[in-house]
């Protein structure tokens, strides 16, 4: 099923916040998925997927237990949207040459939209690389590097990101991409939550004139 980019990105963020994420980071983990998706990756099924693996788990766990070193997170998996808020609001150490580094990293495909933000913020490509994978941006673009199944794995057990890098045939993003119907309704299910539970006041309301004498 064909869907415009805000289509995608309001229901992740509605999805995100279902899941229990901040508004800030829901509204960061809407933008990431809207990213992915117009370079045509699954963003949307991978937040569907990370919504679900963490779903009702206490955030802190994924978070990580400090920014200096290789950063872990007490449940021994760090959660790409959080990990990769806190890469993108450190980018000025990459800046200064110094590598990023994530163990056991959930889904880091999900990582590579905040390089994009910390990219434009240093004003020099970002390159996240895992395994034999190595995705590089500035921003506005991308250069994806290795086999397309490893980039769409749900667990890395090194993440690094570093700056500035070169940038070789990148790709430019689209306007509209494929949502499968599964996938949007596992996002929907999430979004769900977000909706108050309809009051007697609300259901009279919403039954209009109906229930009034105009004669």
């Amino acid at each position: 099923m064909s869907h415009s980019l805000n289509e995608i990105e309001a229901m992740s963020k509605r999805a995100a916040r279902g899941a229990g994420l901040s508004w800030g980071l829901s509204e960061e983990a809407s933008k990431g998925t809207r990213w992915l998706a117009a370079y045509g990756y699954p963003g949307p099924k991978l937040l569907a997927d990370l919504l679900e693996l963490n779903d009702r788990l206490p955030h802190i766990d994924f978070t990580p237990m400090s920014l200096d070193g290789v950063w872990c997170a007490p449940a021994g998996r760090l959660s790409p949207l959080i990990a990769g808020a806190a890469m993108s609001d450190c980018a000025i150490k990459m800046e200064a040459g110094e590598v990023i580094s994530m163990r056991h990293v959930s889904f880091p495909l999900l990582v590579v939209p905040f390089a994009a933000g910390a990219a434009l913020r240093l004003n020099a490509p970002v390159a996240v690389k895992w395994g034999n994978v190595r995705l590089t941006t500035n921003g506005k673009s991308l250069c994806a590097q290795g086999e397309y199944e490893e980039m769409l794995t749900d667990h890395a057990d090194l993440v690094e990101c570093a700056a500035p890098v070169a940038m070789t045939s990148p790709a430019k993003p689209v306007m509209r991409a494929d949502v499968d119907e599964e996938c949007w309704e596992r996002l929907g299910a999430f979004a769900h939550r977000t909706y108050a539970p309809a009051t007697e006041a609300s259901r009279l309301l919403g039954a209009g004139a109906g229930l009034s004498d105009n004669d």
